[in-house]
């Protein structure tokens, strides 16, 4: 398996001092825009914020609360959404293209040194008011991105958190061949 693959992973521990430049976000989200998605509809739309600007302090407001009480340290905010339809109409498999952009966001953060934590838990309805989205735009995701920090700057159940081993269920539980719940390997 490809090494960025492995050693990726969700730190919460951010340099609060580490500076993320526009020209590496440039990067990240280049790796974002290539990635595939159904019909070549590209659903994936990005909102920017750098730590200190007002777009990061938008994205951060909508962030439930354990999730601020770390992400205030990351360099980056990363608002993460898809249009729902274009000039075709509806668009299929949304939340599929930015998933496949945002893992390729994150595998260059990996290859650039980066760290990247992907949150579910922030007011998406915050969110369209926030930033005047339209209907047909559905928020998804946030993305803290930086540098490596302290995890004893944690708070501490989080420190916990960032100390345990990194577990993934075995191929013999996911994959199956035959009848569902026969392991193909």
């Amino acid at each position: 398996m490809n090494e960025l693959i492995a050693s990726r992973w969700s730190p919460r521990a951010f340099d609060e001092h580490a500076v993320v430049t526009p020209d590496e976000m440039r990067v990240l989200l280049e790796a974002a825009r290539w990635a595939p998605s159904h019909g070549n509809s590209q659903p994936a739309r990005f909102v920017l914020g750098y730590r200190g600007d007002d777009t990061f302090k938008r994205i951060f407001d909508t962030l439930r609360t354990g999730n601020q009480s770390w992400a205030w340290r990351a360099s980056v905010l990363l608002l993460g959404a898809v249009i729902t339809a274009d000039s075709r109409g509806p668009l299929p498999n949304t939340d599929y293209g930015l998933g496949l952009a945002m893992e390729n966001l994150v595998l260059q953060a990996v290859d650039s040194g980066l760290i990247a934590h992907q949150m579910g838990g922030f007011y998406k309805e915050h969110v369209h008011e926030a930033f005047s989205m339209p209907d047909d735009v559905r928020p998804v995701v946030v993305v803290a991105i930086g540098r490596p920090g302290r995890i004893e700057d944690l708070p501490k159940d989080l420190q916990e958190k960032e100390r345990r081993e990194r577990v993934r269920r075995p191929l013999s539980e996911t994959v199956f061949t035959g009848s569902w719940g026969q392991p193909a390997f």
